[in-house]
């Protein structure tokens, strides 16, 4: 087996050995058995299911979190020649997507959003597959965002079922043993085999620079950014102050190319800025934490949080975006006192409030009363009651779960109805308690007088390494000396697109 998986790692790929941890979940997946692995980031996670796609018949579906990476993957494996790939995903019209749909025989890999997968002809269509390989890409969404904005994730396990439970994949470059059992768990309690990895990158250093205000943290990453000029992502929690922070880099620094990212673009905006970072034509990134995922760009030098993540997953995520190649890198929080209340306000509204739960089962108990047992569409939710698309999409499910909407339709019983409401009450109680306490974890990490690499990984894995250069400035290192020069001349920009796009953002 080892020696047929190295002949196809040659074959398609070019390279003569295999990266940590790729051979043994491939062994594990080609062996038919359902498989969960924890890679480092940027290992190349993607080979372990694009392998068997080449090798073998069948079809392999590969469920992703975001548009833009499917994307991505499919046109770098069709530069690359294969060409029976696609992707099911809101790019596509209606006819398109009908088209992909009806002519599934023709793919030997695709990619699906979770909500995609809740598209009953879809399912119908996958049934009559051979599926060889059922594939969960970033599988920490699952537990990191299933319980909220992508309830989608959570219905995972049922779609498995409704395909005959073929083999199953859950990749992964970031998860706590606790996060480990919730993936397992939520796609099903499949028996799977477990091919953890350290998740510490020894080339990446961390510092953390506390500021007083905002103009001294804008003084400090420009400061930053003059030092290391080289390509850089800049991590923010608030969309606007991503564009404004690009503004005064570009106003600063003509010469270092820099565009803003967040999820209130339009889609063909944000694969396009993807696409320039990955090309070198843009070198530095303003962006929520939309960008990155997926993103395979392997000279990234710096990655600078201008404002705190919630937690150490994501934190470890957005870092190890830097220095794919195993040069050095280098990570920086800027913070100041004020900044903890940023997460703290953002974690109470990603959950509905009480008060507005109350108000959604009233109104939704009125229109029983009425004999309007249709479940009303969000559009008409929000004029009664003061909830969020994702509080909305949480509360729907939860109330399918719960058995008060069965197919589009409101199931009234007074005691469910409380039941309900009561568990409701404590499950959002709970959630909230447990995102202050993975905040209060990263504000630890933040104030921490101790080594800052033993500090962020102690909880992922039994022993960290050390690092190869610089380790933390509480470990007395500094960035002093250091120098990631920037190539200067950029490639030429293709398009027309990316031409108007070079000129809009000057």
């Amino acid at each position: 087996m080892r020696t047929k998986l190295q002949q196809a790692l040659k074959t398609y790929y070019g390279y003569d050995s295999f990266r940590t941890g790729q051979e043994e979940i491939l062994e594990s997946v080609m062996q038919g058995h359902h498989a969960l692995g924890v890679l480092p980031t940027g290992t190349g996670k993607s080979v372990c299911y694009q392998l068997p796609a080449f090798m073998r018949s069948g079809q392999v579906i590969v469920v992703s979190p975001l548009l833009s990476l499917m994307e991505d993957q499919v046109k770098q494996l069709r530069a690359r020649g294969f060409k029976r790939v696609a992707a099911l995903n809101s790019f596509l019209d209606f006819e398109d997507k009908q088209r992909v749909m009806r002519n599934l025989r023709n793919y030997d890999l695709l990619y699906v959003s979770p909500e995609m997968l809740q598209n009953e002809f879809l399912i119908t269509q996958l049934q009559q597959l051979q599926i060889q390989l059922f594939v969960v890409d970033e599988a920490h969404c699952i537990s990191q965002w299933g319980q909220e904005f992508r309830t989608d994730y959570l219905r995972l396990a049922e779609v498995i079922r409704k395909l005959g439970t073929p083999p199953v994949l859950a990749l992964t470059g970031t998860a706590t043993p606790e996060v480990q059992k919730d993936i397992q768990h939520l796609l099903g309690d499949l028996d799977m085999d477990e091919h953890i990895y350290p998740m510490d990158r020894e080339n990446i250093s961390y510092f953390v620079q506390e500021v007083q205000d905002q103009q001294e943290k804008n003084e400090t990453m420009l400061a930053l950014l003059h030092k290391i000029q080289a390509p850089t992502i800049i991590y923010f929690s608030s969309r606007n102050m991503a564009e404004s922070a690009a503004a005064i880099i570009r106003a600063n620094m003509p010469e270092m190319p820099c565009a803003y990212y967040h999820g209130g673009m339009e889609n063909e905006d944000r694969i396009l800025i993807q696409q320039q970072f990955l090309a070198g034509q843009l070198q530095i990134i303003c962006c929520t934490s939309a960008f990155g995922m997926g993103v395979d760009k392997e000279d990234v030098r710096l990655i600078i949080h201008y404002h705190l993540p919630r937690d150490k997953e994501s934190f470890i995520q957005e870092v190890g975006r830097a220095g794919r190649d195993g040069k050095e890198s280098v990570s920086v929080v800027l913070y100041s006192p004020g900044d903890w209340q940023i997460p703290i306000h953002l974690i109470e509204q990603d959950l509905p409030e009480t008060s507005s739960i109350q108000q959604l089962m009233r109104f939704l108990y009125q229109r029983v009363k009425a004999q309007r047992i249709e479940l009303p569409a969000y559009e008409s939710v929000i004029q009664h009651i003061p909830i969020s698309e994702t509080q909305w999409r949480f509360l729907l499910y939860q109330m399918e779960k719960h058995d008060i909407v069965k197919g589009n339709h409101l199931q009234y019983a007074a005691k469910a109805w409380k039941d309900f409401l009561d568990r409701i009450e404590k499950f959002v109680g709970d959630r909230k308690k447990y995102k202050l306490k993975q905040l209060q974890r990263m504000k630890e990490w933040v104030y921490t007088e101790s080594c800052r690499r033993q500090e962020l990984f102690a909880e992922f894995q039994h022993t960290v390494r050390q690092a190869k250069d610089r380790c933390c400035d509480n470990c007395g290192d500094t960035l002093a000396g250091w120098q990631a020069s920037f190539v200067e001349g950029q490639p030429q920009l293709i398009g027309w697109r990316a031409q108007l796009h070079h000129l809009l953002y000057q």
